[in-house]
C-alpha cells in the first residue's frame, strides 16, 4: 500500500510529465513512425520487384532501400511544412531514423528469409502477408528499445520531435 508521500509524489510526477511524453511513448510513437515507412516500401519494393520478375537479392535490396526511403520521407514531411528547408531536413531525418530503420530493416529482412518459403512466396499467398507481417511486428518490438534509448540520450526521434509539434 503506498504510503502518503508516495502518493504526494506520484501524483506530482505527472502534474510535471503532462506537457511532454515519457521516452518511452515518445519511443513507441517513433517506431511506429518508422514503421508505417517501413512497411510502405518493403510493400511496394515486393510488388515492384516481383512483377519485374526480380531475384530474392533484387527484391530484398529495393524493399530496404525503399524502406528507408519512406522512413525518411515521413520524417521529413513535418520539418518541411515547420519551414525547414531540405537541406536542414535531411541530416535531421537522417541522424532521426538511420538506426531505428536499419535495426528493423535487419530483424524484419531476418525473419522473412528465416519463415520457409516467404521470400519465394507470390504476392496472392497468405504466407506472403502473413510473414511480412509478423516480421514487421517482431522488428516494430525490437526497435522501440533501440529508439527508447536514443531518445533518453537526446537523440534518435528526440531530435526532430520539437519540430513534429510546432505547428
Amino acid at each position: 500500500m503506498a504510503t502518503h508521500s508516495q502518493s504526494h509524489e506520484h501524483e506530482h510526477e505527472h502534474e510535471h510529465d503532462h506537457g511532454e511524453q515519457s521516452p518511452t511513448r515518445t519511443a513507441i510513437s517513433a517506431t511506429l513512425h518508422c514503421l508505417t515507412g517501413c512497411a510502405i516500401g518493403e510493400v511496394l519494393g515486393m510488388v515492384l520487384s516481383t512483377w519485374w520478375g526480380w531475384s530474392n537479392t533484387g527484391n530484398i535490396v529495393l524493399s530496404i532501400a525503399l524502406a528507408f526511403l519512406f522512413g525518411y520521407s515521413l520524417t521529413m514531411l513535418p520539418l518541411l511544412r515547420a519551414g525547414l528547408g531540405a537541406r536542414r531536413a535531411l541530416p535531421l531525418a537522417f541522424a532521426s531514423d538511420t538506426l531505428s530503420i536499419g535495426t528493423m530493416e535487419l530483424v524484419d529482412s531476418l525473419i522473412v528469409i528465416a519463415i520457409p518459403g516467404a521470400i519465394a512466396a507470390g504476392l496472392g499467398d497468405p504466407l506472403f502477408w502473413g510473414s511480412l507481417a509478423f516480421a514487421l511486428f517482431v522488428a516494430f518490438w525490437v526497435a522501440v528499445p533501440v529508439n527508447r534509448w536514443l531518445i533518453a540520450r537526446g537523440k534518435g526521434h528526440a531530435v526532430v520531435h520539437a519540430y513534429h509539434h510546432a505547428h
